[in-house]
């Protein structure tokens, strides 16, 4: 599933952002379906900056690379990020034009080798095979508040000693939701715990605010970034 990322990065997001969210505002519901992210991504070019999510490069670059599943990966930055720094990584989303943009831009960086695409939709994806080394989310809200369901699902796909990175957006009074429905997607850190499973110890659950330029003006926003690792 689509949720695009950062800021002025790569995405941001579709399970109920910012940039999205205003034009879609007259249509809350349907903001969160594929339908939505497949007129987004319509066409060529690039419809985010193509720089890597800021949380992925704090916690990812302290990790010894291996295989990394990228959900909701939108155009990819942080799949290409993730191959550029070792990793042999497959980006996950529902979007099947975003991820043929994902494709042209790996190719592009001469990456194509060290990645994989996968069309899935993160509220209903199932795990298969032995887990991979990161399981990562940025900026993915999905609807009705289902994050915790979807962190469940995300932590089947880990390996043991593995990590899970999930980042999202929690409203500030710069970067408020524009519609009940994208609030109600939208959370914090502290709210996911509940849905983390036993064998996982929590590394990091916090609030980071960051800083981001919209329409010329400076505005502050809020990371929710909650980082677990499986237990061996």
């Amino acid at each position: 599933m689509t949720t695009s990322s950062a800021a002025e990065n790569r995405t941001e997001d579709h399970a109920g952002h910012e940039h999205a969210g205003h034009h879609r505002a007259a249509d809350p519901a349907g903001f969160f379906e594929p339908a939505s992210w497949e007129e987004r991504y319509a066409g060529d070019g690039s419809h985010w900056s193509g720089s890597p999510n800021p949380q992925l490069v704090a916690e990812a670059s302290a990790l010894t690379p291996g295989t990394a599943l990228d959900i909701g990966c939108g155009e990819g930055a942080d799949v290409i990020w993730l191959a550029r720094h070792g990793w042999t990584a497959t980006g996950l989303d529902f979007s099947a034009n975003g991820l043929a943009r994902a494709a042209r831009h790996a190719a592009a960086a001469g990456v194509g080798d060290r990645v994989s695409w996968q069309q899935a939709d993160a509220r209903t994806f199932t795990a298969d095979g032995p887990g991979v080394d990161l399981v990562t989310s940025h900026y993915l809200h999905p609807s009705a508040g289902r994050m915790p369901e979807v962190i469940e699902r995300l932590a089947r796909a880990v390996a043991p000693g593995g990590h899970l990175l999930v980042v999202g957006h929690a409203p500030t009074a710069d970067h408020p939701a524009p519609t009940g429905a994208h609030e109600r997607a939208m959370f914090r850190a502290e709210e996911l715990l509940d849905a983390v499973p036993e064998d996982f110890a929590v590394i990091v659950a916090e609030q980071r605010p960051r800083t981001s330029v919209r329409e010329g003006r400076t505005i502050t926003m809020e990371d929710s970034v909650l980082l677990l690792r499986r237990e061996a």
